[in-house]
């Protein structure tokens, strides 16, 4: 049999305890995933105590006064606070999640809080979405034409602008692409759910002239057909999105586009 052994930096060990903040009990109790690179050290998991009575109801409002009050070396991204902008994007309790709209009530004991699954970690809370982020430009995000520009704008009708409903709301958190298997086994060649959702906002695009091209790009076997349904990334969306639904509506585009 085959011993399979993960790299030394992959174990977590158990971290410092915090001391608890005094003349409370308003006390939730969080463990946290720290891992700065330039250290050497492996991965440690870093016990804290926050005094849920003297900051918000949301995850990122506990990581924020951990950071602000106790800790300042934690490292996390976060910009809007209101789950807009996808960047508070980590793994709570075992969910991917935004930090910023999860709240500390949706979790009992223990609050564990790790980066995305399966990503690179730059340090603690902070993935390398650099690939992730190369995958959607791949699919080419924008309207292409090859029709005149006309002197206004690009019309379109109203039953075809609600076609892009549940698709253009995708705030490239990549909570959907870091909960699917298939993109972890094969990340550099599967574009992944976030990826392939985008592209068929672009395909169903009644503006955009280039449907047959972007099939053409897609017609991989790894690019598209990685996608087994397992739904991880629709169970995960904090928009309510359903990209395995729209790889499938690609899968039905290549083969009417075979057939025609």
């Amino acid at each position: 049999m085959v011993e399979l052994r993960l790299p030394k930096n992959s174990r977590p060990t158990a971290g410092k305890t915090w001391p608890k903040p005094k003349d409370t009990s308003k006390l939730r109790e969080f463990q946290i995933y720290r891992y700065d690179p330039d250290s050497g050290d492996n991965p440690r998991i870093d016990t804290y105590f926050v005094d849920t009575g003297d900051c918000g109801p949301m995850i990122l409002d506990a990581l924020l006064w951990i950071k602000n009050k106790v800790d300042p070396t934690l490292t996390l991204r976060r910009s809007c606070r209101e789950g807009i902008c996808g960047s508070c994007s980590m793994n709570i309790n075992g969910l991917n999640t935004l930090a910023c709209t999860h709240g500390m009530d949706e979790s009992t004991g223990t609050i564990k809080v790790y980066p995305l699954p399966h990503m690179p970690v730059v340090k603690d809370l902070v993935p390398d979405l650099t690939n992730f982020y190369a995958q959607h430009r791949a699919i080419e995000p924008w309207l292409k034409t090859t029709s005149p520009t006309p002197d206004t704008e690009w019309k379109q009708s109203i039953e075809d602008r609600a076609k892009l409903d549940g698709l253009y709301e995708c705030i490239l958190c990549a909570c959907c692409s870091t909960s699917c298997p298939s993109y972890w086994w094969n990340g550099e060649k599967y574009l992944g759910p976030a990826a392939l959702l985008q592209a068929y906002r672009w395909l169903i695009d009644s503006r955009d002239e280039t449907q047959d091209e972007r099939l053409g790009d897609l017609e991989d076997p790894f690019k598209l057909y990685r996608c087994h349904t397992i739904m991880n990334c629709a169970k995960v969306c904090p928009k309510g999105l359903n990209p395995a639904k729209a790889i499938a509506e690609i899968k039905k585009m290549m083969v009417e586009r075979r057939a025609a």
